[in-house]
């Protein structure tokens, strides 16, 4: 096993730490935006870097990476897991999409593209990769964007990022909709970085408030069904992610407690 790193984690060098409150994708309600804000100027005035971040190509990421990642034959294994038993009722809508047929899948994508891109690029990537041959192709292609990803991060000389994490709470019946909302962590099980989240702060009467006006980057049905789950949340938590690079779990860590202790300070001012 290797030892556990206690100079890393007990250090109390300033950090170099890039951020971001959206990854271009799924615009994040108003509550989430503003704990990354927050959180930001916290760290800043305890004396860290902070630097702008922008995570490469994130709609590739969510199709030809994470999609045909988890369902490369379609989603026929994940759906033989359900044969003769009961659906919960949040996942009948995933499931009716991955029983459609191929055919049904790239006429309904070439169909929404006008109207609903993401969506259409959905059904694309949900057709699967057709083959062992491209299963290793995708593979392939997560490997080199993990070097991208990489090589972003070195010529910033970042030591960890802060960037949000799906929230607050949806209300019931909405997370089995909302797969593609997930952006946020399923970046990093890609990546396979370390990563973990720590609670910030609550949803306001003004997060709220903005939550009303908000149309997403698309206002297709996706946004609108983010904006539907998590209206109604105030006063639950929100938190913000913290992310280290492969095999630092010990600076992952430290900057976890930073932000934590951090966060309890400013309550108790």
């Amino acid at each position: 096993p290797i030892p556990f790193r206690d100079e890393v984690y007990s250090s109390t060098r300033p950090l170099r730490i890039g951020y971001y409150d959206t990854d271009g994708f799924i615009l994040p309600p108003p509550c989430m935006r503003r704990a990354i804000q927050e959180t930001r100027k916290l760290l800043e005035k305890a004396g860290h870097t902070l630097i702008p971040f922008n995570p490469p190509r994130m709609e590739y990421v969510v199709n030809e990476l994470f999609l045909k990642g988890v369902f490369p034959e379609a989603g026929s294994a994940l759906l033989e897991k359900f044969e003769g038993d009961l659906i919960d009722p949040n996942l009948k809508s995933q499931i009716f999409v991955y029983k459609l047929p191929w055919l049904v899948k790239r006429i309904l994508a070439f169909i929404l593209r006008p109207v609903a891109p993401r969506i259409a690029n959905e059904l694309k990537a949900l057709c699967g990769v057709g083959s062992a041959r491209n299963v290793w192709k995708q593979h392939t292609a997560a490997e080199m964007y993990c070097k991208e990803f990489i090589a972003e991060w070195r010529k910033l000389r970042l030591d960890v990022m802060l960037c949000p994490v799906t929230g607050p709470a949806y209300n019931l019946g909405y997370l089995g909709k909302l797969l593609a909302a997930a952006t946020y962590t399923v970046l990093y099980n890609i990546l396979n970085f370390p990563a973990g989240i720590v609670p910030v702060t609550m949803v306001t009467e003004e997060d709220e408030e903005e939550l009303r006006h908000y149309k997403g980057y698309y206002n297709d049905h996706w946004d609108k069904l983010i904006k539907e789950a998590a209206t109604g949340g105030v006063g639950l938590p929100v938190a913000v992610q913290c992310v280290a690079l492969p095999w630092q779990e010990e600076l992952c860590l430290r900057f976890m407690k930073e932000v934590e202790t951090l966060t309890m300070e400013k309550r108790t001012v």
